[in-house]
Parts: C-alpha cells; sequence; structure tokens
C-alpha cells in the first residue's frame, strides 16, 4: 500500500517571483512548506542565478505543469560581448577574450539569423542527459562529451538598449526548452567577439508574469498562515492556452471515472486537445471527438 503524502490537499497555482542566487528546486520546497502542501511541481526550471516568473503547481494543478512548459515564455536579459565562459554566463571562468566590439546595427542584424525554428546546443553546464548522465556532472569532472543540437521555437528577439560596448540587452520570446545562455554564446560567436549571459530575468511564462508573483520575503513572512491561501490562483489558469468546453452534468460524471463524456463545444475541432469544465470548474483535459472529450488527465476535486 502506498504511503500517503503529509500535508494539505491544495490544488493550484502559486508564482512566485523568484530571487537570484536559488535553485528552481529550492523554490518549490519552500512553497510546499509554506503552505503545508502534500504535493508541489514547477513549471520550467530557471538557473539559480536567474530571476523572474517561476509557476509553481500545487496539488491537481501539477497535472497542468506540461501545457505551462509547452507555452510561450519571455526573457529579458545582459549580454556581456568579449568574454566567452564555460557556463555560457557570469558564474563560469572565462575561457576566451576578444576585443572586437560589434555596432548596433550588426547586432540587429545577427539577431535576426535567431528567429522562428533554429537549432540550438544546449550549455554543456546544464540539465540534459548524456548517457544517463547529467551535463553539469561531466562538465564538472571535465569529461569530453558533445551535446546534439535541438529544436527551438523563437518568436522575438530584439535589442532593447545598449548601456556601453561591452553590454546588450534583449528580450526573448521563445517556444518550450530554449536556453538564454545559448543564445548569448552563439550570438558572440556569429559577431565574432564571444559572449556570456550578464543578467537574466524570466518576465512572464504561459499566463503567469513576474510583476504578479510573490516575493521571497512574502513568502517567508506569510508563511503557515491562512494569509498565503490568499495568493493561491485557480487550477485552471495552467490551462489557458487550451480551448475549453462544458460538460453536461452526466458527461462530468463519466469522465471523473476515466471514460469519455459529453461535452458543448463551440470552435474545437475533431481531434483537438481541450480541457472540459463543469461549474466553472475543470474536470478533465484529453481530445474531442464527435461531442465527447475523451479524457486523459482527470483532476479529482473535494
Amino acid at each position: 500500500m502506498a504511503r500517503r503524502r503529509k500535508g494539505r490537499d491544495i490544488s493550484g497555482w502559486l508564482v512566485v517571483d523568484k530571487p537570484a542566487g536559488m535553485t528552481s528546486t529550492a523554490v518549490v520546497n519552500k512553497v510546499r512548506w509554506a503552505l503545508n502542501a502534500n504535493k508541489a511541481g514547477h513549471a520550467g526550471t530557471l538557473d539559480p542565478e536567474a530571476t523572474g516568473v517561476l509557476a509553481v503547481a500545487l496539488g491537481e494543478a501539477t497535472k497542468t505543469v506540461p501545457y505551462i512548459t509547452d507555452a510561450l515564455k519571455a526573457y529579458r536579459f545582459t549580454v556581456r560581448l568579449g568574454q566567452a565562459t564555460n557556463t555560457d554566463d557570469a558564474e563560469g571562468e572565462v575561457i576566451a577574450e576578444s576585443d572586437a566590439r560589434p555596432s548596433d546595427d550588426e547586432i540587429k542584424d545577427a539577431l535576426n539569423g535567431f528567429l522562428g525554428d533554429i537549432m540550438q546546443v544546449p550549455p554543456k553546464f546544464s540539465a540534459v542527459k548524456i548517457d544517463g548522465q547529467r551535463a553539469y556532472k561531466l562538465a564538472r569532472e571535465d569529461e569530453e562529451f558533445e551535446i546534439a543540437a535541438r529544436p527551438l521555437w523563437v518568436e522575438e528577439l530584439v535589442m532593447t538598449d545598449r548601456p556601453d560596448a561591452d553590454h546588450v540587452e534583449l528580450e526573448m520570446t521563445c517556444g518550450k526548452g530554449g536556453y538564454v545562455r545559448s543564445i548569448a554564446r552563439d550570438l558572440g560567436e556569429k559577431l565574432g567577439c564571444h559572449g556570456h549571459v550578464l543578467k537574466l530575468r524570466r518576465i512572464w511564462s504561459g499566463p503567469f508574469e513576474a510583476e504578479d508573483g510573490m516575493t521571497w520575503e512574502q513568502i517567508e513572512e506569510l508563511a503557515r498562515t491562512p494569509e498565503l491561501d490568499e495568493y493561491i490562483r485557480p487550477l485552471e489558469e495552467g490551462l489557458a492556452d487550451l480551448p475549453e468546453v462544458k460538460a453536461t452534468e452526466q458527461g462530468a460524471a463519466k469522465m471523473r471515472n476515466g471514460n469519455p463524456g459529453m461535452v458543448i463545444a463551440h470552435d474545437v475541432e475533431y481531434g483537438e486537445v481541450c480541457w472540459a469544465s463543469f461549474d466553472g470548474h475543470a474536470v478533465a483535459v484529453g481530445v474531442f471527438k464527435a461531442g465527447e472529450l475523451h479524457p486523459n488527465r482527470v483532476f479529482v476535486r473535494d
């Protein structure tokens, strides 16, 4: 018999404005403790020194994490030109330098080559698995290895400021699996001057925005109090990018048992993934077929 998790059965999202110097896992653990929640996870890792939106899913909301992970995300970051590091950010050792400095027009022109469907090689100091081991572990042990390029959709990449010759500030909107450190590294190589990320902030992820997130100080102040519960956002926000269909009462009952149930749908195509609601609450996510939703994720609600 499986052991029951300790803590409260609470479901929803707590959006955190992650501070620098903490891992995403540490944030999740703190939130779980602060809310005395029995289950929590996050939608998209941020590097320890990065700041910005980290959406923490609680309880049944963890079933919606894939839809936030797959959603578009936006980053604001500063690239230090003239230096490459072994980690592709300011935490690493400088491994190459250059006196070359591109003009603003050269930078803008180079950014166009990173738009649309591109192939990107993740940093060697990343959580990518190589023959069952994390790349960062192999990198720390000075092992020789290669990481295969991966596809990435970049919707937008623009220069927002050029404080001085050594620095350029950029904003990027991209899809799942993007590494901002790789963008900085590859941009520096393309410009012939090297480059690495100096500062990084995720400004939004799917429906969640950093400016709406709780600060670390707020979480610590309200930890283990009823007031913190007031900041929990509905599970349904994690489904914002999927179309919604309305379940009938009988259809909702069937879907809760994992069976296809009747729904009322508008502008939803046969075979499309969507979510069904009943009385304003999510019942299931699944595939729409001929007036029914065939569930692949069912939400267990009180």
